[in-house]
């Protein structure tokens, strides 16, 4: 199953959006949420009650490599991971360069829309 994503300007609707997800019976271990500055993601993740994605939640390999890779890089490296193609990693990282937060849901039910 492929994940399902919602980009937002307004760390609010995030908070606001989290909360009807959980309701729709997501498991919140299978809520990420990310952004281009690492700060706000720990901010919006924390007052949503969702995760981020970390160095536990990616192969070896994929982590190891994000040490040295740029922030550009290593976003679309944690999209990859969240199981976007490449291309697609790609996109969602641009909107990320544009101030947009995205929620990610991995494992959502089938039907499920954001």
């Amino acid at each position: 199953m492929n994940p399902l994503y919602k980009e937002f300007y307004n760390d609010q609707e995030v908070v606001d959006a989290v909360t009807g997800i959980k309701e729709k019976g997501v498991n919140e271990d299978d809520i990420y949420i990310l952004t281009h500055d690492d700060d706000r993601t720990e901010r919006v993740a924390d007052n949503a009650d969702a995760n981020t994605v970390s160095t536990g939640d990616m192969n070896f390999g994929t982590a190891a490599k994000n040490i040295f890779r740029k922030p550009g890089d290593e976003l679309r490296a944690k999209f990859e991971e969240l199981g976007f193609s490449k291309d697609m990693a790609g996109e969602l990282e641009e909107k990320l360069d544009h101030g947009k937060v995205i929620i990610v849901v991995t494992n959502a039910p089938d039907g499920m829309a954001l």
